[in-house]
C-alpha cells in the first residue's frame, strides 16, 4: 500500500510553529501538531532544528515527505522565520503591518509575474498558517513569519513554474494537506475505479491531467461527472476506457504535457521522459520553419518559451506558425493514441475515438484537433 505524505504549506506551517514556540518559551520542540484544515485533521510533523536569532526571531527547520510520490521536493528543507511585532526591535512598515499574522516569501519562494512579484504562497497556505499561528498569539500580539526554501530556486528549473508565471523558485500551493501519491499504482487503481464507475453512465469522458485541466474544462460547460483525473497515466487509462467500451475520449490538457503523446511518451511524468523540445522542434521542421528558428524552439528552456517564440514570429511576419505547428501536433496526439490504444487492446479491436484540446499557461486553448472540435460540440 502506497504511503500519502504532507504537502509543503504543512511543512511551511509545522517550522513556524516551532519558531513561534520558541519565542514564547525558549523550549525547543522535536515535534508539532498542525491542525491540516483540509481535511479537518491534527498530524505530527518533526522539527529537525530550532535557533534564537535575536530577542525577538527565531527560526526552526522541517524537511518535507511527500509519502511515496516521485516528487522532487522529498527530503528538502523548509525553513521559517518568526518575528515578532509591536517590540523592541521591530522592523515595521510591512504590508498588512495591522494584521496578527503577515506571511512572507523569502528565497527559494517563487515569484508570481503576474501578481508583481508578490510571494507563491496560495490561499491554502495562507489560510493554513494564520490558523495554526493566531492560536498561539495573545490578544494585540503580531508576527511576521518568511518561509525560505533553500533549495528552491534549484529545484524551480525542474518544473514547470515559469510556464505558469513563477520564477525563481517553488509555490506554496494546493487545496489540502495530504500529499497524495499519484505517481504510484496505488494511485493508478483509485483513478481505474473512478472510471470504472463513470464509464458505466457515460459514452463520452474526459481526461485531464491535472486541476489546471478540471477547473478550465467545468468552466467551458463540460459536465464534471464526466471529467476523469488521470495524472501521469495516460497510457493505461486509455487502455482501460476502451476495454470499458468508453466510445469517446477527449484528451484535454496543458501543452507542456500533452504534446508528449505526440511523441508516443504516453506516462508523462518528466521523471521517466521528457521528449518536449524534441516534439515540437520535430513538428516545426514538419511545416518547414527554417533552421535558425527551428534552433531557438529546440534550445527553448520550456514548451511555453516555445509557444512564446512561434506567436511572436506570427506577430512580426504575418505567418500562423502557432496554428500550423500546433495543428500537426493535435492530430499526431489523436493518432499516436489511436494506435497506443490498438497496440494495447484487450479486444483484439479498439474502437475508443480520441481527440485532443491543448491550452496555454493562460488557460487559453491554442488548439482543437479536428476530433477534439466535434467531441467539445457534444460535450459542451
Amino acid at each position: 500500500m502506497s504511503r500519502s505524505g504532507y504537502t509543503l504549506p504543512v511543512f511551511a506551517c509545522a517550522s513556524a510553529v516551532a519558531a513561534l514556540h520558541w519565542l514564547r518559551h525558549r523550549q525547543p520542540l522535536k515535534v508539532v501538531s498542525v491542525d491540516l484544515i483540509e481535511p479537518a485533521q491534527i498530524v505530527e510533523i518533526p522539527i529537525e532544528q530550532v535557533a534564537e536569532l535575536s530577542e525577538n526571531a527565531a527560526l526552526a527547520i522541517t524537511r518535507s515527505d511527500p509519502g511515496d510520490n516521485l516528487d522532487l521536493t522529498k527530503n528538502t528543507p523548509i525553513w521559517a522565520m518568526v518575528e515578532w511585532r509591536g517590540r523592541a526591535g521591530e522592523a515595521g512598515g510591512a504590508e498588512g503591518a495591522g494584521e496578527a499574522v503577515i506571511i512572507q516569501g523569502g528565497e527559494g519562494i517563487g515569484k508570481q509575474l503576474k501578481a508583481e512579484g508578490k510571494a507563491a504562497i496560495y490561499s491554502y497556505a495562507q489560510r493554513l498558517l494564520k490558523e495554526n499561528l493566531c492560536r498561539m498569539l495573545a490578544a494585540g500580539e503580531k508576527i511576521t513569519v518568511t518561509i525560505i526554501l533553500p533549495e528552491g530556486r534549484s529545484l524551480a528549473v525542474r518544473t514547470s513554474n515559469s510556464a505558469f508565471g513563477v520564477v525563481e523558485g517553488l509555490s506554496l500551493l494546493g487545496t489540502t494537506g495530504i500529499s497524495q501519491p499519484l505517481s504510484t499504482p496505488d494511485q493508478l487503481d483509485a483513478f481505474r475505479s473512478e472510471l470504472q464507475h463513470k464509464a458505466s453512465q457515460f459514452e463520452s469522458l474526459v481526461f485531464c491531467i491535472g486541476e489546471n485541466g478540471l477547473d478550465l474544462a467545468r468552466k467551458l460547460g463540460i459536465n464534471a461527472e464526466q471529467l476523469i483525473k488521470t495524472a501521469n497515466w495516460l497510457g493505461p487509462m486509455l487502455v482501460e476506457a476502451d476495454a470499458l467500451g468508453v466510445k469517446e475520449i477527449l484528451l484535454f490538457g496543458y501543452h507542456g504535457k500533452l504534446l508528449k503523446l505526440a511523441g508516443g511518451i504516453f506516462h508523462t511524468h518528466h521523471h521517466l521522459a521528457d521528449g518536449r523540445r524534441e516534439i515540437l522542434a520535430a513538428h516545426c521542421a514538419l511545416v518547414n520553419l527554417n533552421s535558425a528558428d527551428i534552433q531557438v524552439v529546440f534550445h527553448s528552456p520550456t514548451a511555453e518559451t516555445a509557444l512564446t517564440y512561434l506567436r511572436s514570429l506570427d506577430a512580426k511576419t504575418g505567418s500562423n506558425w502557432v496554428n500550423q505547428v500546433y495543428n500537426a501536433i493535435a492530430q499526431a496526439i489523436d493518432t499516436r493514441s489511436q494506435e497506443y490504444i490498438q497496440s494495447h487492446s484487450t479486444r483484439g479491436t479498439a474502437t475508443t475515438i480520441c481527440g485532443s484540446i491543448l491550452f496555454d499557461r493562460d488557460r487559453k486553448i491554442i488548439v482543437k484537433s479536428k476530433t477534439g472540435c466535434v467531441l467539445i460540440e457534444k460535450l459542451c
